[in-house]
């Protein structure tokens, strides 16, 4: 039994050795011998990645300069290190040269003329009539209310109409027309001062100020597009203008003053959005100082009359910018097309600040020319500038008799 086991082991030991020998053979053939004989391989580098200020391709054919020898655009002299290291600003516009105000005013007499004649017909029209009743004074004073003259002086001048054509007997249409324009008149009044100050004056230094202008009004109403529009007719008149982009509240206002002012050569003084709106009229009028401009125009926050906040900065505004010298000018920016409600706004704001003339703005295209004599009515305050269109030069200075004439023209 003992020799068969030893046998079987024999047998196993044999069987494995020779697999072992085979599996060798195999590994041999299949693993080519290295033939010493033979050059070595060249080996080729990989191509390198293009480094910073290097083409990626192939190479150029001009020879490559060191950055000593590239020409590069160099600051102006005297620039700080910050002015030099910010980017290039782009050109200005191409400053305009705005309308002369004698020939503005001849083009927005007549187109006053053409627009804002309905008042002036619908009265003619019935004080033509062969009997004046009641029925027809009653109409008259619905005519006068529609156009916003308001009740006090609706009143009034139907009063003085009635009691004048009574005694007077004026009947033909010259006779009604020449009557109608003297009470007008009357009411609009021709002596008041409507004269935009931009003066300036000497302060108690001795320094020189420019004239300071405020600009005042709720948003809609075109105030600050009046600011822009009343730097061109001063630039007409060949002053030299600030403008203090003292709106921060509302998005864009800084934006569109100062392009208004780029079109005319006047430099917009700003701050950030949000920002203290006292802060940026104060350095508005001390830019101005030292510049020596002639005038400083100072465009106000506008949001709505109702918020006691807004009336209680406008305050502060007036009071930092006196402390380089009274305030010339406070001209409050009202839409012709508002009515009563622009009469409301005239209250709150002349109750914050001292409203020195009005400017009615969309004073074309409307039948509520009678706006001019219910706010000045109200105010006390002469309306100075009055705006008749979208046009860069469509602002003048008012002209009772010119406006009148316009209402009853036929």
């Amino acid at each position: 039994m003992d020799i068969l086991i030893l046998v079987v082991v024999i047998a196993v030991v044999a069987v494995v050795a020779i697999g072992g020998l085979v599996v060798t053979g195999v590994r041999r053939k299949k693993t080519p011998r290295l033939d010493r004989s033979a050059p070595p391989p060249t080996i080729t580098a990989p191509p390198t990645e293009p480094q910073v200020g290097e083409e990626a391709g192939p190479p150029r054919a001009e020879e490559r300069r060191t950055i000593e020898e590239v020409e590069l655009p160099r600051p102006p002299a005297g620039a700080t290190d910050a002015e030099a290291a910010a980017p290039p600003r782009p050109e200005a516009p191409e400053i305009e040269v705005p309308a002369p105000t004698a020939g503005r005013l001849v083009r927005l007499r007549e187109r006053l003329s053409r627009s804002q004649n309905t008042l002036g017909r619908g009265l003619l029209t019935l004080l033509s009539r062969d009997h004046l009743d009641e029925d027809t004074w009653e109409e008259i004073e619905d005519t006068l209310l529609t156009a916003d003259v308001g009740v006090a002086p609706t009143q009034e001048l139907v009063e003085r109409l009635r009691e004048r054509v009574r005694v007077l007997g004026a009947r033909t249409p010259t006779e009604l027309r020449a009557l109608l324009r003297e009470e007008l008149l009357a009411l609009i009044g021709t002596d008041l001062d409507r004269t935009v100050h931009t003066e300036g004056g000497v302060s108690s230094e001795g320094v020189v100020r420019p004239g300071v202008v405020l600009v005042v009004g709720v948003n809609g109403t075109g105030k600050t597009t009046t600011t822009g529009k009343l730097a061109r007719v001063l630039v007409a008149d060949g002053r030299s203008v600030v403008l203090g982009a003292a709106d921060t509240f509302r998005a864009a206002a800084a934006d569109q003053l100062q392009t208004w002012g780029e079109r005319v050569g006047a430099r917009t003084v700003r701050g950030p959005e949000g920002g203290d709106p006292a802060s940026v009229a104060f350095d508005a009028v001390k830019e101005g100082i030292g510049e020596n401009a002639d005038v400083v125009l100072v465009d106000t926050a506008g949001r709505l009359h109702t918020k006691t906040g807004l009336m209680d900065e406008l305050g502060k505004v007036k009071r930092v910018v006196e402390k380089h010298g009274p305030v010339d000018e406070v001209l409050l920016v009202l839409d012709a097309t508002t009515g009563q409600n622009g009469l409301i706004q005239a209250r709150v704001f002349a109750e914050v600040v001292d409203i020195t003339g009005i400017v009615l703005t969309k004073l074309d295209g409307t039948a509520k020319g009678g706006i001019v004599i219910a706010v000045q009515r109200e105010l006390n305050v002469p309306v100075k500038l009055v705006g008749l269109g979208e046009g860069a030069d469509d602002l003048a200075p008012f002209e009772p008799e010119a406006f009148v004439d316009a209402l009853i023209s036929d």
